[in-house]
């Protein structure tokens, strides 16, 4: 039985397609492939190897990437950690080189590594975004010193869905020998990515993001021209030696079935129809009083619309939109009471920032939806105005 409430948080996280679950079902039971990827000595290691390279090729077609390129991870956070701190490291030790590029408004699992760097040495620069929520190469290139180790900038924004143009951030990085570190965690399958012209040295990417499964994830590390890292999990060597452990077989078909789903036709078909949907439910609540958009209109996920509804406490709205599965932001931030960061690095005050909530929506969403959400917006909203 499908859940009565409108689920509009799909930057948060995605269901599995039911394609998806039947491919990973496969390899879960004893008369389906569930053998050690690493048993090399029988056909039940064999088979779960197979599915695992099948899995990692179709990662790697989606990316226009080498297989070879494509290292297994646990999510993107994970994926970020193994970038940043696996090469921030093996550039100071054997190159000198201890100062760090990012943007105030990354995500966490990128900020917090950042913070750690710090504590080990490193220099850190946090570029902050325009008021429309972009990072520009102009800004990257201005950041440059002569011992820049790494530039980690975010490829979309998980609050406002803003996308950056990384394939320019790229180029200044690829000129002066600075590895550029890529999280694509919200703009995979939502954006088109082709890692031989974008000049990306490192790309996270998670699966719970494109109705793939949690737990799953990929690092996209260049062999051409070759990023060496320093691996965080020891124990055997697997991927490489970039990332010991047993593969979980059945979350990594899991991946590549989610990746194949987005290169199809069907897929290309669904983003439009997405930002169709977005754009209707924006202009279902644009004309309320006080309501204002957050973040650049021409450069932004289909799906993705954060809004500030000027005047009314953040927290009072987002629980009497009851109907309604939404955040405030970021769903790693969901229990901080403070506003959102990513807002008020652009320039939104604390209020403004703490009155805006995301809407995000993605492949189940519906026209009928969207009006009734649209309807109960306006009701709770005017009446949160008109009692104060």
């Amino acid at each position: 039985m499908r859940n009565p409430s409108i689920y509009m948080d799909y930057a948060a996280t995605t269901p599995v397609d039911e394609r998806v679950i039947e491919k990973m079902q496969a390899c879960l039971g004893y008369e389906g492939n569930f053998g050690n990827a690493a048993s090399t000595s029988h056909l039940f290691g064999w088979q779960a190897a197979e599915a695992v390279e099948d899995a990692r090729a179709q990662v790697a077609s989606l990316l226009n990437a080498d297989v070879r390129e494509v290292v297994f991870t646990s999510g993107a956070t994970e994926s970020n950690n193994l970038a940043l701190f696996g090469v921030a490291r093996f550039r100071a030790k054997k190159m000198q080189k201890h100062h760090i590029i990012t943007s105030s408004i990354e995500h966490k699992a990128v900020l917090d590594c950042c913070t750690q760097l710090e504590h080990e040495g490193f220099r850190v620069t946090y570029l902050r975004p325009n008021a429309l929520g972009l990072i520009s190469a102009e800004s990257v290139a201005n950041a440059v010193e002569s011992d820049t180790a790494l530039v980690s900038i975010m490829h979309a924004n998980n609050e406002t869905g803003v996308i950056n143009d990384v394939a320019a951030i790229g180029a200044i990085c690829r000129e002066q020998n600075i590895i550029f570190h890529v999280d694509a965690a919200q703009s995979i399958g939502k954006v088109a990515i082709d890692l031989r012209t974008m000049n990306i040295d490192l790309l996270s990417i998670s699966a719970h993001k494109f109705y793939g499964p949690k737990g799953i994830g990929a690092l996209f590390v260049s062999r051409q021209p070759k990023v060496e890292i320093e691996p965080l999990i020891y124990g055997g060597g697997h991927e490489r030696g970039m990332r010991s452990g047993t593969l979980s077989t059945h979350q990594i078909v899991g991946l590549g079935s989610a990746c194949a789903l987005v290169a199809s036709h069907e897929y290309k078909m669904h983003l439009k129809h997405l930002a169709k949907l977005r754009d209707y439910l924006w202009r279902g609540i644009k004309d309320l009083p006080g309501v204002l958009r957050n973040g650049c209109e021409q450069s932004v996920l289909a799906g993705h619309l954060n809004v500030c509804f000027r005047g009314v406490d953040g927290e009072t709205l987002l629980m009497s939109l009851r109907k309604l599965a939404i955040s405030s932001g970021s769903a790693c931030n969901s229990a901080s009471m403070k506003p959102s960061y990513v807002l008020t690095q652009m320039g939104l005050s604390n209020e403004d920032a703490d009155s805006s909530i995301r809407f995000s929506l993605g492949k189940y969403s519906t026209e009928e939806e969207v009006e009734s959400a649209i309807e109960h917006i306006t009701t709770v909203y005017s009446r949160l105005k008109d009692s104060q």
